[in-house]
């Protein structure tokens, strides 16, 4: 039997035994009955857990990290304006990217409120594999029982625009093929165009091309100024903004996509994360997760499959954090 399999069933003693219930072996780990012998320890948290809305929709969870208002969140998902936080108790308040760290898909909000905040203390100590994790939402309302399955490690960077490039007659980056539903393609790059130029750099060779898009996460959007032949045997100059994708699901087939669900635009180019096989929506993940002694030991980072969550550890956290709160609170200073 493997625990960290989504479909094992929650044995009696699993679970701590202070919460004072027995679940029946029958009963499934991410069951109502299950994570509502969690609430407490949710409710530790429930102030500090907001929901971040981008243009009206709900793009991921928030982690309080400071009293004057400054959230963590997950970076890649905030793709338009305007950026709001919703609190636990239901009020919307607007709010702006004050630090980012790409690295680690890390951005730090900060909330125009005039209201005091309540931020979550980050316990270093890593969960041994077989742990259970316990995801947290807005509401305090536990959403997600996990198990670590796997040892802390790094997640390689994946990102891709989704082209096979080689040299053209000066040494310009040629396209020769674009790849199905990559960025590239969705973006309308075809074969025969040239790329001169990323966010309005020139690049005069492929290599130099490749060395710039091999620095872009997934997630992340480029533009791109090609080189389009035209009927007249010359070129016509175009901008096109494409996005940075996963190459996992670059190569995925429908039925693989279909059994993987949604997922968050950036799975991969992590200095550390600790896997589990919670199922979270991809506008779940950016909020803490706790363990059974009710410290927070992480907050969720991608929803990579169908039962793959990554959370970056508290150790990782913790110097980001401080590091963009000095960087925020210095630009904003009169």
């Amino acid at each position: 039997m493997f625990i960290g399999i989504r479909c094992f069933a929650v044995v009696v003693t699993c679970l701590p035994l202070a919460f004072g219930s027995v679940v029946s072996a029958d009963e499934r780990r991410d069951s109502a009955e299950v994570l509502d012998l969690f609430r407490t320890l949710g409710e530790q948290v429930q102030e500090s857990v907001v929901q971040v809305l981008c243009g009206g929709s709900p793009v991921s969870l928030g982690t309080v990290v400071s009293a004057d208002g400054y959230v963590i969140t997950k970076r890649s998902e905030l793709t338009s304006d305007p950026i709001r936080v919703r609190l636990d108790d239901g009020r919307l308040f607007p709010a702006r990217v004050a630090a980012v760290r790409r690295r680690n898909d890390l951005a730090l909000l900060r909330v125009d409120s005039e209201i005091s905040f309540s931020p979550l203390r980050f316990e270093p100590q890593s969960p041994e594999i077989a742990s259970f994790l316990i995801t947290v939402g807005r509401t305090g309302r536990p959403i997600g029982l996990g198990v670590v399955g796997v040892k802390e490690r790094p997640i390689e960077h994946q990102g891709r625009l989704g082209v096979m490039l080689e040299d053209d007659a000066k040494g310009r980056a040629l396209v020769q093929l674009v790849l199905p539903d990559s960025g590239a393609a969705l973006a309308g790059v075809s074969p025969g165009d040239r790329i001169v130029a990323i966010n309005g750099e020139e690049e005069k060779s492929r290599v130099e091309v490749i060395n710039r898009l091999r620095g872009m996460y997934p997630g992340e959007s480029v533009r791109l100024t090609i080189l389009r032949p035209n009927d007249l045997s010359e070129f016509d100059s175009i901008d096109l903004n494409a996005q940075i994708r996963d190459i996992g699901m670059l190569r995925e087939s429908p039925s693989d996509s279909k059994v993987n669900g949604p997922r968050n635009l950036r799975l991969s180019g992590f200095d550390q994360v600790i896997q589990h096989d919670t199922v979270l929506d991809p506008d779940e993940c950016g909020g803490p997760v706790i363990d059974t002694n009710g410290r927070v030991i992480g907050i969720n980072i991608a929803r990579a499959g169908r039962v793959v969550s990554y959370m970056l550890p508290s150790a990782l956290i913790l110097p980001e954090m401080l590091a963009m709160l000095e960087e925020a609170r210095a630009q904003s200073k009169p």
